[in-house]
């Protein structure tokens, strides 16, 4: 061994005689153990793929990537949609199991049930729900359909839950209806300001699209309206020259879209804000809960709407733009007219609200170096009725995610970061089992969870990709769809990233596909509006440069079966395989790579485009920006500091000795605390549960993403507001606190001492 040390040989041996034999013993051992460490580390760093001169990971991926089967996608997909799954039900139960013992069986090392007592809302089977046309001595001259015609092949499944708006207030309104567009503040604004038509005590009608069915039922309380009727108009939900199901994918004149009715914010179950609904939980009185709607809501098809708006009188349509698909002139209303001039609306809903347990499955495989460091990937399986594309596209993907890297774990291999798997309840009655998982794990994630990649539908279309992430995942997902072969026809020998380009280029950051802003409604939301984790989501989709329809035309009615996926939207399930590797890959990546794959560069150019956007609302009103001095002069620092400082960061990185588990993991914390930077505490004015600055749903439609949120909320119609003086100071309020945010983020990459 003392020939090792070179040639002092003889001097250091001369000096080790002095040495007792205990001494001598501790110093080789220390020696050797300092040799070994070093051995480790170089061994983990080449093992894992990150060995500057030759990564590895790549390969793992593929074999990640290979192991992925489509038929084993449509195999679990059709298993999953068979019967229905309603959340609180024996059913979804069921499911909860059968998925907990697959996961098992893949070899995850943990897989639990996480149980919430949450409240849930149902129709009444014994009164059932429907809309009458009723004649002056309130006689019913027309009931709205009960339930929906069952598809081919469906006829004799049980517990298929009729057509509602679950947490509707139950009521028997009678009124004059009035048509109201798409129920959004500016069509009830364009009635009351340019018609002086006011919904004040009348049954309202509007048609869904274009916002959250939640912010409409808002949008009519607050007008007055003592009842809301929601339909699906042919020109939303029915594309020109498709026939209905079952010879096409439109939808049916008898179909209707189920769907919550909550405005939450954010807030999870409604009786246990801000809390995990468990058996110790304080709950509030229903009468209290956050969100309930005040006023009876119900979905109808587009045939029976036909009947309820065939004779209003009053107003024509203003314009094409509140003129729908139906053969009929789109009066306004309010009430009917001439020979029908009696007649009123009647709403007969008898909804009602129930405490009932929910169960996530919650599947772990724990990281070999930073088991405290967690990605999430996660979709909901509970459906309104068959969920063939909501979720249950999504959660068949999950599946074979959950299989692939079972399989890979069991070869020996394990990802460095600890990887969790979760198939969510109650999503669709306002994201509940997600929001109520996190509420009791919230302060382990704050400080453990790196990203959740959501999972819910797969397939909404079949034109091209869609991605909503974080600006932190941007070059990610583009690297590795330039890795992933493109499904589509006419794209053989490209990849995914290259169709992705060539149909959906149109985007205001570089010259690369467009990646959309995240919104909420999905589980993605508490996770990143209200913990800042670094989030995404991925599907395939409609091209939106033609397809004026909303969604898919069968969204959340009986026909989302299998078969319309089978048959229409992916035969051979090629487009959800590309969707399991986009989502695979990056829960892969993201647990896998020595550094986190984040580039905060990104984020600061898109910071840095959202305040020319909300500067240009501004460039409406410079009067009034002189008049009551306000400037953004100190977001414009903050935004310059955050540039400057994510491209020092930046550079460091391509020195980073990724041997040195220390700087690793302090240069690892400051990636993944970026996001965590931008909550502010206490939350968004009147969103206390939307606590991210930069990015949150749009206060009048939760599905659309809004960035700079607090400006851009009190910028809103700021010139009909009474005070003006107080809205302004609201403004200079959420600059101000924008600013202090960014340039708080700014300093979390700055070179740690």
């Amino acid at each position: 061994m003392l020939r090792l040390l070179g040639s002092d040989d003889y001097e250091v041996g001369t000096r080790i005689k002095g040495f007792s034999s205990r001494t001598l013993f501790t110093l080789a051992v220390g020696a050797v153990g300092f040799l070994l460490l070093g051995f480790v580390i170089g061994w983990f760093a080449k093992s894992t793929g990150h060995s500057r001169a030759t990564p590895e990971t790549p390969s793992m991926r593929k074999a990640f990537w290979d192991e992925m089967k489509a038929e084993n996608i449509k195999q679990y997909l059709h298993n999953f949609s068979r019967v229905p799954h309603l959340a609180g039900t024996e059913e979804n139960f069921l499911l909860a199991k059968q998925i907990q013992a697959q996961w098992k069986e893949y070899g995850l090392d943990k897989v639990d049930l996480a149980p919430y007592d949450i409240l849930l809302s149902y129709p009444n089977e014994a009164e059932p729900n429907y809309i009458s046309i009723i004649d002056e001595h309130g006689i019913e001259l027309f009931n709205t359909s009960l339930r929906e015609p069952d598809p081919p092949g469906y006829e004799n499944i049980t517990n298929v839950v009729p057509p509602y708006n679950a947490y509707s207030a139950p009521g028997t309104p009678e009124g004059e209806p009035v048509y109201v567009n798409y129920g959004r503040i500016e069509d009830f604004h364009y009635l009351q300001r340019a018609l002086n038509i006011s919904v004040q005590g009348k049954i309202v009608i509007a048609r869904y699209g274009k916002i959250f069915r939640g912010n409409k039922v808002k949008n009519a309380e607050d007008a007055g309206a003592i009842g809301i009727i929601l339909y699906s108009d042919p020109a939303d939900y029915c594309a020109p020259g498709v026939p209905p199901y079952p010879d096409g994918w439109n939808l049916p004149g008898g179909g209707a879209q189920r769907g919550n009715v909550l405005n939450l914010n954010g807030a999870g179950d409604p009786l246990t804000p801000g809390y995990p609904a468990k058996e110790y939980a304080y709950r509030s009185a229903v009468k209290d809960g956050v969100g309930l709607p005040k006023i009876p809501v119900h979905p109808i098809g587009y045939s029976d709407a036909e009947m309820l708006l065939k004779n209003l009188g009053g107003t024509p349509a203003p314009n094409n733009t509140w003129k729908g698909g139906l053969n009929i002139s789109y009066n306004i209303g309010p009430g009917y007219s001439g020979s029908h001039a009696k007649q009123k609306v009647r709403m007969r809903i008898q909804t009602y609200n129930e405490i009932r347990r929910v169960y996530n499955v919650i599947g772990t495989i724990k990281g070999a170096v930073e088991p405290d460091r967690y990605v999430i990937l996660g979709g909901h399986r509970d459906s309104w009725v068959f969920g063939g594309i909501d979720p249950q596209s999504g959660a068949a993907v999950v599946n074979e995610i959950v299989r692939s890297a079972g399989k890979l774990k069991n070869t020996g291999w394990r990802p460095r970061r600890t990887m969790i798997f979760a198939s969510w309840d109650a999503e669709e009655f306002g994201l509940l089992g997600s929001t109520e998982w996190a509420e009791e794990n919230v302060k382990i994630l704050e400080k453990r969870a790196v990203a959740y990649i959501n999972a819910d539908s797969s397939v909404e279309g079949n034109y091209t990709l869609r991605v909503d992430c974080t600006p932190l995942l941007y070059q990610l997902v583009y690297r590795l769809t330039k890795e992933i072969s493109s499904p589509d026809e006419g794209f053989e020998g490209k990849s995914l990233y290259e169709s992705w380009h060539l149909k959906d280029n149109w985007t205001e950051y570089k010259d690369s596909p467009r990646i959309n802003k995240l919104g909420s409604g999905n589980d993605f939301e508490v996770f990143f509006q209200r913990l800042g984790i670094a989030s995404g989501r991925t599907r395939y989709t409609k091209n939106r440069k033609e397809g004026r329809y909303s969604g898919y035309p069968v969204y959340h009615s009986v026909y989302e079966t299998a078969e319309i996926v089978d048959t229409f939207y992916d035969p051979v399930y090629k487009n959800h395989l590309a969707v399991a590797k986009v989502r695979g890959g990056l829960v892969y990546e993201l647990a896998d790579a020595v550094v986190l794959p984040f580039d905060v560069r990104d984020y600061a150019d898109a910071i840095k485009s959202y305040t020319d956007i909300i500067v240009n609302i501004t460039k409406k009103t410079p009067l009034q920006m002189e008049a009551y001095n306000v400037s953004f002069d100190p977001l414009f620092s903050a935004v310059d500091n955050l540039t400057r400082t994510a491209t020092q960061f930046n550079e460091r990185l391509k020195n980073l000795d990724v041997t040195n588990p220390i700087t690793v993991r302090s240069v690892n914390d400051q990636l993944m605390f970026l996001e965590r930077a931008f909550i502010d505490p206490l939350g968004l004015p009147g969103r206390r549960f939307y606590r991210h600055v930069i990015f949150a749903p749009s206060s009048h439609n939760k599905y659309a993403g809004e960035s700079f949120p607090g400006i851009y909320d009190a910028l809103f119609d700021i010139a009909s507001k009474e005070d003006q003086a107080s809205a302004w100071d609201e403004v200079k309020k959420q600059i101000s606190v924008a600013a202090f945010t960014v340039q708080a983020a700014a300093q979390t990459l700055e070179e740690t001492s």
